[in-house]
């Protein structure tokens, strides 16, 4: 029966039951009808130890989330339905199998209760895909799906050794699994494989036979799932998830919450785990008025040039903009500065494309050595405005005035110390728990430190310039990579590049793809 939906008609119309399959583990792989759903659901049943915040984040913030295991999903979510509430009830995988639906399903029938079902990635074919296998290929036709976690299973029905296998609910009965396939017929060196926590960053894949994958994947976290048959020799070729550059690395990004955003997205491509942690809070000047002469000036005429030092400059100029009901047209006939691509990026968004932007190193510096003498033929009038932080240094502005022009120095926003972040983030910076930290500025490098402590030894301390990696260093940091030029995206890509040497020299030792923070003492040792 299908279920009306519309904010306008919620209270009128009936209620009724969405069982919502969420996928293997991957927040990114919940289907576009699941999505939606959570949008719609006035009440959300879901296991919250199994479940990724980034899929609650789809619910609207006046739903209620209820924990399954706080009492009976099926009897809260019949009463919710009938009291004509939307719910959604969130199983892992596809509902469909191996999963909930033909119990939950069944009752929710029995009851009277309207339900429809939105189908997820299920781990079957999710997890062999995540670790690059494919289940069927040009010599292998037939699949055929087990669900051992009752035992008992017959495994003289699974001895053609054309099939594959895939075993899902084995974890604790590998031997008992690979000797039940031995006895039926299937060689002891058949391929198989052992993927836990599949499709997330702690993925781990062993590959083996049937001989020897008890003892190979030995220790390996649940849930987990076996593939058997020669399928599994396409893993070598196919692998694509856990031989991302930075695959599983915990990396510190310590930026204020907006600046991080981008960075984060970069990281999670090269396979990492980025966690944001603040150092900088950004606050409005504590005297607004010069902030609002200048931008009067702005629209005035009294400027030639505007110069943009960070994006927080670019933002505090257009919340100014907007309390006035300006737009970026009030910046026509000025010339605009950047002083380098993050904030330029900004300024585009804002609807202003600058006029200059060093070429070279993106800093204040490398501006000041690209800007051009006052002409008084040429430039009718001399003064530049720079809207900046209130810790800004001189740099600039020095070569500016050697060069003729005029500067007014604004304080447009002012930078604080963040408070300290939880203590288990404390406790992973000094103790070796993250595998890397992106320092964007010499104050990120002070403000960590002062603010959580110092990063523990086995930590990669990356840095954007030289600059940030002096004042590491001064703090006795050990910097390990420097970004080829002054840029968050390209500190993200030297990390990568760091990371794929870091695999590349392990492997050819013969070691295994431990991260970083598993070299330090007392960590946990993975195959």
């Amino acid at each position: 029966m299908p279920i009306e939906d519309g904010a306008a008609d919620r209270a009128a119309r009936p209620g009724g039951v969405v069982i919502v399959g969420t996928g293997p583990g991957d927040p990114g792989l919940l289907t576009l009808r699941a999505a939606a759903e959570l949008e719609r659901a006035d009440m959300v049943i879901v296991s919250r130890a199994h479940c990724p915040p980034e899929i609650l984040s789809h619910c609207r913030p006046d739903a209620e989330i209820i924990d399954s295991a706080d009492g009976d999903p099926v009897k809260t979510a019949a009463r919710a339905a009938k009291a004509g509430r939307r719910v959604v009830r969130l199983l892992q995988g596809d509902p469909g199998l191996a999963c909930g639906l033909a119990a939950e399903g069944g009752a929710l029938a029995k009851a009277g209760v309207p339900f429809e079902v939105v189908p997820g990635v299920s781990a079957v074919t999710g997890v062999p895909g995540y670790a690059g296998i494919p289940l069927t290929d040009a010599k292998h036709r037939e699949v055929r799906v087990i669900d051992a976690s009752e035992g008992g299973v017959d495994w003289e029905r699974f001895s053609d050794p054309g099939a594959t296998l895939v075993i899902i609910g084995a974890e604790g009965a590998v031997a008992e699994v690979c000797k039940g396939l031995v006895a039926a017929g299937r060689p002891d060196s058949t391929p198989a494989a052992m993927t836990s926590l599949g499709t997330t960053t702690e993925q781990e894949t062993v590959v083996s036979t049937l001989q020897r994958l008890a003892s190979d994947a030995k220790g390996m976290e649940a849930p987990a799932l076996i593939v058997v048959g020669d399928v599994v020799g396409w893993r070598d070729e196919l692998s694509w998830f856990e031989t991302k550059p930075l695959f599983g690395w915990r990396v510190l990004v310590p930026r204020t919450k907006e600046q991080a955003a981008s960075l984060s997205d970069q990281l999670r491509g090269y396979g990492a785990v980025p966690v944001e942690v603040p150092t900088i809070s950004v606050e409005p000047p504590r005297t607004p008025q010069q902030m609002e002469r200048a931008v009067k000036g702005l629209v005035t005429g009294r400027y030639e040039w505007v110069v943009f030092t960070s994006t927080n400059a670019v933002k505090a100029v257009r919340e100014k903009f907007v309390d006035y009901g300006l737009d970026a047209r009030a910046f026509a006939g000025l010339k605009v500065a950047a002083v380098g691509e993050q904030t330029a990026r900004a300024l585009v968004e804002f609807g202003i494309h600058p006029d200059l932007m060093p070429s070279g190193e993106q800093s204040g510096e490398g501006l000041a050595r690209e800007w051009p003498p006052y002409d008084e033929d040429l430039d009718p009038i001399n003064r530049v405005l720079l809207p900046r932080a209130d810790i800004a240094t001189d740099v600039l502005i020095a070569r500016l005035t050697e060069l003729g022009w005029e500067c007014e120095d604004v304080t447009a926003y002012r930078t604080v110390r963040a408070a300290p972040p939880h203590e288990d983030i404390r406790n992973a910076i000094k103790g070796g728990g993250f595998d890397a930290v992106l320092f964007t500025s010499s104050s990120t490098v002070k403000n960590l430190i002062g603010i959580a402590g110092k990063p523990h030894k086995v930590t990669v301390i990356a840095a954007i310039g030289p600059q940030t990696a002096k004042t590491a260093g001064e703090y006795g940091l050990r910097v390990d990579v420097t970004a080829d030029k002054p840029s968050v995206s390209a500190l993200a890509e030297a990390l990568a590049e760091y990371g794929a040497r870091w695999r590349t020299s392990r492997a050819e030792a013969g070691e295994p793809p431990r991260k970083p923070s598993q070299m330090r003492r007392g960590a946990r040792r993975r195959k």
